[in-house]
């Protein structure tokens, strides 16, 4: 333990103060310290393509990736030019900059399905706008969004459908109805059951596993044929699945879609885009339509950040960013799931998801999942020099970070394989990660 105490000796002081005076000690409940073993580094204080070093000068291989929102990799030294370049300019002024319209061209061009778009800062912003958008076009109130996917926005519409509900109001909670991935008939029944009250469907176009032939063209036509729109959340699939996103892969028109994460390669630029006829509600020339207050936010258009996004683009634009990505996603999917079969682990640990966007479960003896054999295998990869909360991979990510990571693993699953044959609390340092979505906690994690 004394080694442990020294190796993160810098990391455990500042995450004693952080939740002294941050609630919950960072400022993203993904990157908190109950998602990750004792055994971790705690804060990171630069990255440099798929390395990271933490506060304590250790350095990993890194594929959690900004929460997927770095898709080049750490500090691209294009993006980073372009962002510095208009710093000294200033970042805000009084009236709009020029790049607000550069970079909204550059966007469009690239999403060929929008013929306009508002940016903002985060995800959470720009989803719900969709939807308030949706309620004033629709002049209804309830929404649907995909059960199946884990996070559509901090505002109270998503959150109120979880387990951390607490201060979402119940008439602000039963707003927002369910229904399933690959499941039309889920989607035909709630449609059934409130006719005239849903103003929009919302959901990611994939996940792990591509849609079944037609579910997002029969999905768009159930909700014209009710009236409501149709929206995807582009904010993952968005700059991984293609350079038009998962609509142009899966060649489907959404009337709304929301992008961020990897639009600008870690600087804050999110995006509504979608088709005039919705949007222009949020403008200055309809007088058919009550104006709806779409997105107005400060600091949503700094210029630093439009140019970190308009770099990123024309980086997409002229090399093969996604190739590289799935060609590397592709060797940790085939070779560590060899490498899992080859240690007779296939029924307990396993990589899957799309190549550039990768991830992984962990079962226990019942082959149940297992917040205890995941902390376990990132707290062994992490000793290794590998931080993976996810797997996925960047356009910085060499071969030889691939070989590294699957050595990693390797040793990760021999750790693994004796606690499936003993107890996996001893070998786990301390207590096992939590899940983010829980009404309480049991204190444990404050106590590092």
């Amino acid at each position: 333990m004394n080694s442990i105490s020294s190796r993160f000796q810098s990391s455990r002081a500042l995450q004693k103060r952080a939740h002294e005076i941050i609630p919950g000690g960072c400022h993203t409940y993904a990157k908190g310290d109950d998602q990750y073993p004792v055994l971790a580094p705690g804060f990171i204080v630069r990255g440099e393509g798929a390395h990271v070093w933490d506060a304590d000068g250790n350095t990993y291989i890194e594929y959690g990736m900004g929460n997927r929102a770095v898709g080049l990799g750490h500090a691209y030294p294009e993006v980073v030019e372009a962002a510095r370049r208009e710093l000294v300019n200033g970042s805000n002024f009084t009236r709009p900059s020029t790049l607000e319209v550069a970079c909204a061209e550059e966007f469009l061009s690239l999403i060929e399905t929008a013929e306009m778009v508002k940016f903002c800062k985060d995800g959470s912003d720009a989803t719900s706008a969709a939807m308030r958008l949706a309620r004033a076009y629709t002049g209804r109130d309830n929404i649907a969004i995909c059960a199946d996917h884990p996070f559509f926005s901090t505002d109270d519409w998503f959150i109120g459908t979880t387990a951390v509900s607490a201060g979402v109001p119940k008439a602000t909670r039963d707003l927002t109805l369910t229904f399933r991935y690959n499941d039309n008939e889920s989607a035909r029944r709630l449609f059934a059951d409130n006719p005239g009250k849903i103003a929009a469907v919302i959901l990611e176009a994939a996940r792990a596993d591509d849609p079944e032939p037609n579910f997002l063209h029969d999905l768009r036509r159930l909700c014209h044929e009710n009236g409501a729109l149709f929206v995807l959340d582009e904010m993952i699939t968005g700059f991984r699945w293609h350079n038009g996103g998962a609509q142009r892969y899966y060649d489907i028109v959404p009337d709304l879609s929301c992008f961020g994460k990897a639009l600008a390669n870690g600087f804050s630029v999110s995006a509504l885009a979608g088709r005039r006829e919705f949007m222009r509600l949020g403008g200055l020339d309809h007088t058919d339509k009550p104006r709806v207050f779409l997105l107005s936010t400060t600091h949503g258009a700094e210029t630093h950040a439009l140019a970190a996004a308009m770099a990123t683009i024309g980086v997409y634009k002229r090399e093969p960013v996604i190739e590289h990505a799935n060609r590397l996603g592709q060797r940790l999917l085939t070779e560590g799931n060899a490498l899992i079969a080859s240690r007779g682990l296939g029924e307990h640990v396993r990589i899957l998801g799309r190549p550039s966007c990768l991830v992984y479960s962990t079962l226990d003896q019942e082959l149940k999942p297992s917040q205890a054999f995941r902390s376990l295998f990132l707290q062994e990869t992490i000793r290794r020099g590998v931080l993976m909360p996810s797997l996925v991979v960047s356009y910085a990510h060499t071969d030889a970070d691939i070989d590294r990571t699957l050595e990693a693993i390797g040793g990760a699953l021999e750790i693994y394989a004796e606690a499936l044959a003993g107890d996996v609390s001893k070998l786990l340092v301390g207590r096992p990660s939590q899940i983010v979505y829980r009404a309480y906690n049991d204190g444990k994690t404050a106590a590092l």
